[in-house]
């Protein structure tokens, strides 16, 4: 499918689908938390490395002429007061003239990356993300953990996973961990806190990278009045080639 096709008639995760085109993370929240956000952003890039920040109440994003951030993303997560309340596929009726909105990479934009590089990122139709015992660096009133995403990489090419994922910092870039899980506080692979379970082969490390879910954690943690969100995995399919951030 075509990213417009994507944006029109995905109703489940995203991943693999419009092969070459980037995808992002959303997070809205009120203005008066949006230099909260665009700080917390600027101090954690890693796992908030921002695409696009739109005008307060503004659907439109330049990263897709026409789209409807309200409309084009198969699922949605609404958030009041940290608390988790809807997971509509239309999030119209939740929309507010105050909202900012903020595209955040995603990390399905590098696999295109990693697959001409001949590294085959193994993962389930929704890649697996897990709450680490990290803290990200705090910004204003938003506080919390750093979620990562996981793939399993055969092992004589995660030097090369990293390298080429180092070359696109605009949508995480290198991992932060690589080998035991226990590293980053995660006691059990099978059991991801968003996601499907990690889907290996034997001789594959597992290789963890910064994850835009990390703004989900954060409003669980920071508990803000009000909030819109992409469901885990279900993303945003842009117009923009993935090539477009990958550093020479």
């Amino acid at each position: 499918m075509t990213p417009a096709e994507v944006r029109t008639r995905a109703t489940g995760p995203t991943a693999g689908l419009a092969p070459g085109y980037t995808q992002a993370n959303l997070i809205a929240v009120p203005g008066d938390w949006a230099y909260d956000m665009l700080l917390f952003a600027q101090r954690n890039p890693k796992p908030c490395p921002v695409l696009d920040v739109t005008d307060a109440g503004s659907p439109r994003t330049v990263l897709a002429a026409g789209a409807d951030l309200r409309t084009d993303l198969p699922r949605y997560r609404v958030w009041v007061d940290g608390a988790l309340t809807d997971e509509p596929a239309d999030a119209t009726p939740h929309w507010r003239d105050d909202l900012v909105a903020f595209l955040i990479g995603c990390s399905f934009t590098f696999e295109s990356a990693l697959r001409d590089a001949g590294v085959t990122p193994r993962h389930g139709r929704n890649v697996p993300m897990y709450v680490t015992d990290r803290e990200c660096r705090p910004a204003g009133r938003l506080h919390g953990p750093l979620v990562v995403s996981l793939r399993m990489i055969p092992e004589d090419m995660v030097d090369t996973a990293v390298r080429v994922t180092a070359l696109m910092p605009a949508v995480h870039g290198a991992p932060v961990h690589v080998g035991d899980p226990g590293g980053l506080g995660i006691a059990d692979l099978d059991s991801p806190d968003f996601g499907d379970p990690p889907a290996g082969e034997p001789g594959d490390v597992p290789v963890f990278w910064a994850c835009g879910v990390t703004p989900q954690a954060v409003l669980m943690a920071s508990r803000p009045p009000f909030a819109i969100t992409h469901a885990p995995g279900h993303m945003f399919v842009t117009d923009v080639r993935d090539a477009a951030y990958r550093l020479p």
